[in-house]
């Protein structure tokens, strides 16, 4: 495909009608598809990490015990971390989702999706991730994990959705920026103590699973 087509310079400088009515249908085509999944765990982790990285195959672990534990998977339906996550859930015979996005290097979905949409707005995914997840769980990553990260912290954080468990996976990769959330952000009063709560950091697939099965325990959800 060319990439001109694909995605335009001035994508969000021109054809603003029409691009209202892309948007919508994209929203249309998610809330259709997803809506059927029942409960689902997104997970968040770089495309790059290969499957020799201890990250990956955690993440395939991580997946394959939510999927026997009664969960639907969803990734962005990349390499990587998100590969992994799909993989895991396929494995264990539980419903395995890519969200895909349309950019200029292509992304090619990986082969273990079940269920696969395609994205050209980055926003109306990111909806996707939200709404139809019980939790979500980040692995190591760049800009977008990142991103995925501080958006539902911002909207828990703010009471825009529910409470739900975020749950941060490798100490040794997030202690950094949490040592910096802690010493600067909230020494800054920028945060409240109580925002440190909304996320855990485990480093066991086991215990993913459990922050998780206990969350709904306790919450009655």
């Amino acid at each position: 495909m060319d990439k001109e087509k694909l995605i335009k310079k001035d994508d969000f400088t021109s054809e603003e009608t029409w691009r209202i009515f892309r948007i919508m249908g994209e929203f249309v085509d998610g809330f259709e598809v997803l809506s059927k999944v029942g409960k689902a765990v997104s997970i968040f982790g770089s495309a790059r990490l290969t499957p020799t990285d201890k990250y990956y195959k955690l993440a395939e672990e991580t997946a394959y015990l939510l999927a026997k534990a009664g969960y639907a998977v969803i990734t962005g339906g990349g390499p990587g971390i998100m590969e992994a996550g799909n993989s895991g859930a396929k494995r264990a015979g539980g419903h395995s989702i890519g969200l895909n996005i349309q950019i200029p290097t292509e992304q090619k979905a990986n082969e273990y999706i079940d269920t696969l949409l395609d994205f050209r707005y980055f926003f109306v995914r990111k909806v996707m991730f939200v709404k139809y997840a019980k939790a979500f769980v980040i692995f190591p990553g760049g800009y977008g994990t990142l991103d995925e990260l501080f958006e539902s912290l911002n909207l828990i954080q703010t009471q825009r959705i529910d409470n739900f468990p975020v749950v941060l996976v490798g100490s040794d990769y997030w202690q950094g920026l949490i040592s910096w959330i802690k010493d600067t952000v909230l020494a800054r009063y920028c945060i409240s103590p109580s925002d440190l709560n909304i996320f855990k950091i485990v480093d066991k697939s086991e215990d993913v699973v459990r922050i998780i099965k206990k969350f709904y325990a306790n919450s009655k959800k």
